[in-house]
């Protein structure tokens, strides 16, 4: 029997091992201050929680449509509305497993074998595996401080070939945290849109990214470029992780083929966790995110301060997520080294560089700020000592 090349090919999630490995830590005994996993520690509002526990009565949960729960699909148009200021057809919001499941059906929907797919490095290490899964060719590109680690105009002319059917970005980003300037963003689509690319734009992050000066929240891709295919989340911003539930919206010309996909790849998302997201769109819940937002602002300034006292670089500051990209290279170890010693001897788990591309693989580390302010204060101190032993001793 023979092992399909995709599954032999595909890299492991890093972030996603240390994890586990600090688990293990764990379960020996071990305190170990988890900075590896983008995860709230929020949790969902409790409106969520408790519309869970009244869901779970008894009733039937049916399938709902493969596209989602219209009730749903209606809110978040409402959400677009009310926190963007852009109007969205609920039609051509689909309901998801997460955002990873829109991201499967946004690639399955674009990509035939052969086509290449714009994507930034560093970045998200998944989308490169979807690409690849369907047979399209990942264009990586080396990016730097100066774009702020993201693809802009120039980077993707140079990138551009006949081939070139997509151009996939993520704003905020992960690994770094930061935007495309919304300008920039702009040109993108636009070049994109006049050579007849795609535009797969993640923003599940983006109600998370910081308020203009005028606190406005974030702009929305669909401002510009309407007929983007934009990825959203209830796991970052709502709070809402393991619940497994996102969604994606589609221009019209793909409503058919991506009902399709949906109803032969997933059937449809869980009917409880659709039922009970309605409660997070209440006026009191929203309050609440805003309050979680503004306090990982706090938690984001602990981080900066903190891994500057202890001298690591953040060669871009984030205006987004909760990540901080730092640079390692002045300890002498490469990142994967430092986190395996960070987590062996500090017990801080981290994310290396290696899973989010090649341009920085070796030189920097991703830490989340999602934990607690003890909990990123102690990590931070941790470090700090890690640090100190690895200098040389002073010259007498």
């Amino acid at each position: 029997m023979k092992i399909a090349q995709r599954a032999l090919e595909a890299e492991p999630f890093h972030a996603m091992a240390y994890g586990q490995r600090a688990s293990l830590l764990e379960a020996q005994g071990h305190r170990v201050v988890k900075l590896s996993l983008g995860e709230p520690d929020f949790g969902a509002p409790d409106a969520v929680r408790e519309a869970m526990r009244e869901v779970m009565d008894g009733r039937p949960l049916p399938y709902t449509p493969a596209t989602g729960l219209p009730a749903l699909q209606e809110e978040i148009a409402r959400f677009y509305a009310h926190q963007h200021q852009v109007a969205v057809d609920p039609a051509r919001i689909v309901i998801t497993s997460g955002a990873s499941a829109a991201l499967v059906l946004a690639v399955a929907a674009t990509t035939d074998p052969g086509d290449e797919v714009i994507i930034a490095d560093p970045s998200y290490p998944c989308n490169r595996e979807l690409v690849r899964s369907f047979g399209g060719i990942v264009v990586s590109v080396p990016t730097s401080p100066g774009s702020r680690y993201q693809l802009d105009t120039s980077s993707i002319v140079s990138a551009w070939t006949d081939r070139t059917r997509t151009v996939m970005i993520a704003t905020p980003s992960n690994p770094t945290g930061a935007s495309i300037p919304y300008d920039e963003l702009s040109s993108i689509c636009e070049l994109a849109r006049d050579r007849g690319a795609w535009r797969i734009v993640d923003e599940i992050y983006l109600d998370l990214a910081d308020h203009g000066p005028d606190d406005a929240p974030a702009q929305t891709v669909l401002a510009v470029d309407p007929d983007a295919i934009v990825i959203g989340s209830f796991s970052k911003y709502f709070g809402m992780t393991g619940w497994r539930l996102g969604w994606v919206v589609i221009p019209e010309m793909l409503a058919t083929a991506v009902e399709r996909l949906a109803v032969n790849y997933f059937l449809c998302a869980s009917a409880p966790a659709q039922l009970a997201a309605l409660a997070a769109f209440t006026p009191a819940s929203l309050a609440v995110l805003e309050e979680r937002r503004i306090e990982l602002l706090a938690r984001r300034q602990i981080v900066l301060d903190g891994l500057t006292r202890i001298g690591l670089p953040v060669p871009v500051v984030p205006d987004g997520a909760f990540y901080v990209y730092f640079d390692v290279s002045g300890t002498g170890l490469d990142s994967w080294t430092f986190c395996e010693r960070a987590l062996d001897s500090a017990h801080v788990s981290l994310t290396p560089g290696r899973d989010f591309g090649v341009a920085t693989a070796d030189t920097h580390v991703r830490l989340s700020y999602a934990a607690s302010r003890e909990e990123l204060r102690e990590g931070l101190d941790r470090l700090g000592d890690f640090l100190a032993a690895l200098a040389p001793p002073a010259p007498a």
